[in-house]
């Protein structure tokens, strides 16, 4: 995910291309603005291609478009805002499990203590990789031991292999200790709410937007621009051009983004950066437990 100024300056604004979707449509728009330019001159110096359209059927098309376009944004919106508050849930819970485990297990071994925080961050790191579809193995491998590794890079569910091993080991050492049964339906709690997430975030990356409403889309908008040369040639002249390659950034720009947010879990500059909340993660649990990053 790309991240910008909270407070960036005109220049910043108008000229950027990190995180920009122009890098995404740009051949696109110079291809309509080129259309254009091709059909103002034909229009001027071989015949004249004004058949009729004028700025009607524009207005009609525009708006129906206008609206669809909205309508698939404020969903994908919807996907991208609710998988970032799971993850944000993950980090909460996993602090929670890292509070839990040094104030009402203190009594626990130092090795099984560490290794409860390490398989905390496997679990993050396990859940990015299960939504890209990566391979974990490299990440997974600083963080579980050799036997355990091969075990949950077997399972057919990762994240949910690291939570069961979790929960069965957080329940063995709560009864070495004789811990009371309340710190285990709160230590339940959190793994649930991992659980949760787990759940959550598979849900959104399984159920896509109907590939027939997007089809819909992408095709309305290439005729939509397609077509707007030849009803502004008329009005517009020389300026056809420029007044083509607004719209088309515009339409182009909002069909390419409403693509990217859709699937808030893949790598695209506006996708969420799932590395660094595992990053997040990392960083608060081997601080909870002064292990060395």
């Amino acid at each position: 995910m790309t991240t910008r100024s909270r407070t960036p300056g005109l220049r910043s604004l108008l000229f950027t291309l990190n995180g920009s979707i122009v890098p995404v449509i740009w051949r696109r728009v110079l291809y309509t603005v080129l259309l254009s330019a091709l059909v103002v001159w034909l229009d001027y110096h071989v015949l004249s291609l004004r058949v009729g359209l004028n700025a009607a059927p524009l207005t009609l098309m525009g708006l129906t478009l206008a609206i669809f376009l909205g309508f698939r944004n404020t969903v994908a919106y919807q996907r991208w805002w609710e998988a970032r508050t799971l993850w944000g849930e993950l980090i909460i819970a996993s602090r929670n499990l890292a509070r839990q485990r040094a104030s009402l297990l203190a009594g626990l071994a130092e090795p099984d203590a560490a290794r409860l925080t390490r398989r905390l961050i496997a679990f993050a790191h396990a859940l990015r990789h299960h939504l890209r579809d990566s391979d974990p193995r490299d990440d997974l491998a600083a963080w579980l031991p050799a036997a355990e590794l091969d075990a949950v890079l077997d399972a057919a569910n990762r994240p949910a292999a690291i939570l069961q091993r979790t929960g069965a080991e957080v329940a063995a050492g709560a009864r070495r200790i004789e811990a009371s049964p309340i710190f285990l339906m709160a230590v339940d709690a959190e793994l649930g709410k991992l659980s949760h997430v787990l759940g959550g975030c598979e849900r959104i990356r399984n159920t896509p937007i109907p590939y027939a409403y997007i089809l819909l889309l992408h095709r309305t908008v290439h005729i939509y621009c397609f077509l707007l040369p030849f009803c502004l040639v008329g009005l517009m002249g020389w300026f056809t051009p420029i007044v083509v390659g607004v719209l088309a950034y515009t339409f182009f720009g909002l069909d390419a983004l409403g693509d990217q947010i859709e699937d808030p879990f893949d790598v695209m500059p506006n996708d969420l950066p799932l590395d660094a909340y595992c990053q997040t993660v990392q960083t608060d649990l081997l601080a909870s437990e002064h292990l060395p990053q």
